[in-house]
């Protein structure tokens, strides 16, 4: 994925309670969300114990709007009350970047 630099990334990293409770739906429905919002360029996951996720946007005035988005809103209330033991935020500029790839 090759964007524009620089742009944003908001890494959310994620401890999740043992029962799914419609987890992994909502986290379905988020992402589809977050596609249809202005500024949003990309996004990757991964999960095992912890989990991991990367959203990508072109400015922080982006961000701050996914952050207040209603549906987005009744996600992360849900989370905290009933799909994270703990989780943490962290919101970066990507001024560079590289990859391999081999195939």
């Amino acid at each position: 994925m090759e964007l524009k630099k620089p742009y944003y990334a908001v890494i959310f990293t994620s401890v999740t309670t043992k029962d799914d409770k419609g987890y992994l739906e909502m986290a379905h429905q988020m992402e589809l969300l977050a596609k249809s919002q202005t500024g949003f360029l990309g996004f990757e996951s991964a999960r095992d114990q912890i989990g991991i996720s990367v959203s990508y946007w072109d400015s922080l005035g982006a961000i701050a709007d996914w952050k207040m988005q209603a549906d987005h809103l009744f996600a992360q209330k849900k989370g905290r009350e009933e799909w994270y033991k703990w989780y943490k935020v962290r919101i970066c500029m990507v001024e560079r970047e590289y990859e391999f790839g081999n195939g």
